[in-house]
């Protein structure tokens, strides 16, 4: 592969998720560790990212005004995203009344519940399914359907959230960052995730590295409003946050 053709595959992953790692360049362009970081390196000082230990990030946060559908999304970031959910799921314990965003990282999370006396609430269908067949207690909020993240959005589910208040919950976001703090692309469930967190305890947002420096068109929180769960933090300078917690190995 062409020079030219690498440094524009490298900008169109990161125009796309944010960051990159060099060991995912590795693979993606078929390249050594030694060409990778030379190109980073020629980017970096055109001015076309920003080098960061590991890989590389946007230069400016990417920001996204639409939902990709979520058959899709649950194919990205698939073995951090299981990391992660493990994870969260040991942290429920037998007497917790526990909250569960819809999203493809927290619909994991109910693969790793053990037998437990909790009881959960969710917005999204498929989570309801998935905790019942499991023989757990679940609610699910009543509200607007949206077919894109197959979750229950809208005032009336705000509605509905107003008598819960959980002990722990857990939530997916499309994008973080210390800024402008936890966003998502629809305002009506934004709302829904806004209540939720605001009615909880202990607050988890469960985000694989490439949420950070992604900006969505509506906040629902604060950076500093709950604990971020991921796996292999690119950005050394998000290492700081006492709130940020690497968690597992990839």
């Amino acid at each position: 592969m062409l020079a030219e053709e690498r440094f524009a595959k490298i900008l169109s992953i990161i125009e796309n998720e944010g960051s990159v790692t060099v060991q995912q360049l590795m693979t993606e362009l078929e390249a050594s560790e030694s060409t990778v970081r030379r190109d980073l390196h020629l980017l970096d000082k055109k001015g076309q990212l920003i080098k960061v230990h590991g890989g590389a990030m946007a230069k400016q946060p990417v920001f996204h005004t639409r939902d990709e559908n979520v058959q899709n999304r649950k194919l990205l970031h698939a073995g951090e995203k299981r990391i992660i959910a493990e994870y969260a799921a040991g942290l429920i314990q037998p007497e917790d009344f526990v909250y569960i965003d819809a999203g493809t990282t927290t619909e994991l999370v109910i693969d790793f519940i053990k037998d437990t006396q909790a009881v959960f609430v969710t917005n999204a269908i498929g989570h309801a399914r998935k905790l019942s067949e499991k023989g757990l207690r679940v609610y699910i909020l009543g509200g607007e359907f949206k077919s894109t993240t197959e979750a229950i959005v809208g005032e009336e589910a705000v509605l509905t959230l107003d008598k819960y208040h959980f002990t722990k919950g857990f939530w997916g976001t499309n994008g973080i960052s210390v800024k402008t703090g936890f966003t998502t692309p629809e305002v009506k469930e934004a709302m829904v995730k806004k209540k939720s967190m605001e009615n909880c305890k202990k607050r988890y947002v469960l985000a694989d590295a490439s949420k950070f420096s992604q900006i969505s068109s509506i906040k629902f929180a604060e950076f500093s409003d709950a604990d971020i769960l991921t796996t292999g933090l690119r950005q050394e300078s998000l290492k700081q946050y006492k709130n940020i917690m690497e968690v597992g190995e990839l």
